[in-house]
């Protein structure tokens, strides 16, 4: 039998935190089944089959993973033999490994207890999306064999009810603290949850707060935990940190480089997405239900191969072969070609965004040509409905993502930021197009403004008539040069990156 702990976890509260998690874009929860009718199908509750479920393990793993981030910064690691004095918040939060004692190892219990949550589909629009995917060959700009997939995907405005149950132990206050500022992280709308969410899948934010607070040393305390109803109706409120009475977090301590500029289109854009219903068209932009409104979107995952592969492009040019593709690997993530391989994430992170005010019911029909004859080619009729920019020049296509210091890798980091750079001055003077048939004209937009965030420094970049760019800001032209400068100038360390890539 073994030995039974002399010392009871002393918890002097328990608090229910309840949220409502609205899903802003579409996200994918997997359930792992290879034998469904798409290759990344959905999440369903085995009581309640047609209600998506979003586990207790995935909100945990998001919530942790952020929390770690804000104290300590991107890519850093646990190190489960500290001392216990020397745990950050998030490790005594969500519990760890205690390696500090090699005769006693053990793993240490969280504090935090969270629920499975079902979720409640749209009433209006499609309440599921399919969409595809294919893997890009970087060096011959054409679709990989047998690389493509579908994924099941939960439409915008999707709801979850999510429960929280801290048990707050008298001699810790600053755990309350720490999962207020998990908590605020998700209200804020800085966590996504699900597949591919560095590619603009699974953004949410809550739209409203629960606090249930139970002192274990009162009777009447005991008895309202003991009657808590998971079902019973709450009055949700915003500002979780307001509810729980603790400051409003600090600022994060990762560091990181964001951008976000906005385009116009002067001709059109295609990314396709199959005719769906009683559409007759054989291709049609990619479209997205938001807020009721079936919407043309420009897609996360589009626009991060069209930046990483342009981003290589440059890199090898400018830094060789090698050198080149290690760098673009360490900001994309490393491609999975082997078994072996070791993968790695992207620190670049792409939103999904609504194309604003185009022309998207024009319908094009085309035809196959017959290289030898110069005739058509039979049977090869087909037409598409790309989106056109309109004349009064009103649309939009807004472009945002951000770039993670890893580490203490700064010199890594001015360097792709001024790669970040050369690949927006392509997107900006129309050299770099978006989207399908390129080779046909479409996809080029004409850059209009642009913000970009360092720390401490910001640059707004506005495009004038007489096609001279003004800068302002937080920050000088010759210091944003100095970015591009610090790209010309990085040398990578010795070793070879040789995945294929």
């Amino acid at each position: 039998m073994s030995a039974q702990p002399k010392k009871s976890r002393t918890v002097g509260e328990r608090i229910f935190i309840r949220g409502q998690l609205v899903l802003e874009t579409p996200a994918s929860f997997g359930s792992g089944d290879k034998d469904g009718s798409t290759d990344m199908a959905l999440l369903y509750d085995s009581v309640e089959r047609q209600r998506p479920l979003l586990t207790g393990a995935s909100i945990a793993g998001a919530l942790r993973s952020y929390l770690w981030e804000a104290e300590r910064g991107y890519g850093r690691q646990e190190n489960p033999k500290a001392a216990k004095e020397k745990k950050s918040l998030t490790e005594r939060l969500f519990g760890h490994l205690d390696d500090s004692n090699p005769d006693q190892r053990s793993s240490v219990q969280s504090w935090l207890a969270i629920d499975d949550a079902l979720g409640t589909l749209p009433e209006t629009g499609e309440p599921v999306e399919f969409r595809d995917g294919v893997a890009i060959d970087p060096k011959t700009g054409t679709a990989e064999d047998k690389k493509k997939f579908d994924i099941e995907l939960l439409a915008a405005g999707t709801t979850f009810d999510l429960h929280f149950e801290l048990w707050l132990p008298d001699e810790d206050k600053m755990l309350l603290s720490a999962l207020a500022r998990a908590l605020h992280g998700l209200e804020t709308g800085q966590i996504g949850l699900g597949r591919r969410k560095r590619r603009g899948y699974g953004q949410c934010k809550i739209t409203g707060w629960s606090v249930s607070r139970y002192p274990m040393n009162q009777i009447e305390g005991v008895i309202g935990w003991l009657s808590e109803a998971a079902d019973r109706q709450v009055t949700y409120q915003p500002d979780i940190c307001h509810l729980l009475g603790v400051p409003q977090p600090g600022e994060h301590a990762g560091i990181s480089f964001h951008l976000k500029a906005t385009f116009t289109l002067p001709d059109s854009l295609l990314i396709r997405s199959d005719g769906v219903g009683d559409n007759p068209v054989d291709m049609v932009h990619l479209r997205s239900w938001r807020k009721g409104k079936d919407r043309p979107i420009l897609s996360g995952t589009s626009l991060a191969g069209a930046i990483r592969s342009r981003a290589r492009r440059i890199a090898i040019t400018v830094k060789g072969e090698d050198a080149g593709r290690l760098l673009v690997n360490q900001m994309f993530g490393r491609r999975i070609r082997k078994a072996n391989d070791e993968p790695s994430g992207s620190r670049v992170l792409m939103a999904e965004t609504e194309v604003q005010n185009p022309i998207d019911h024009l319908v094009q029909s085309r035809v196959k040509i017959d290289r030898f004859t110069s005739g058509a080619y039979p049977q090869a009729l087909f037409s598409q409905q790309p989106l056109f920019g309109s004349a009064n020049g009103k649309n939009q296509v807004t472009i945002q993502l951000e770039l993670r210091q890893w580490a203490d890798e700064s010199d890594l980091f001015k360097a792709q930021v001024g790669l970040l750079l050369l690949v927006l001055k392509d997107l900006w003077t129309g050299d770099l197009p978006l989207g399908g048939e390129r080779s046909v004209g479409r996809g080029r937009l004409q850059g209009e403004s642009a913000h970009l965030l360092l720390p401490d420094q910001h640059w707004e970049l506005n495009q004038q008539p007489d096609s001279t760019m003004k800068i302002a800001g937080k920050g000088t032209a010759t210091e944003l040069e100095s970015y591009v400068t610090a790209f010309h100038a990085w040398q990578p360390a010795t070793r070879k990156e040789n995945d294929g890539n």
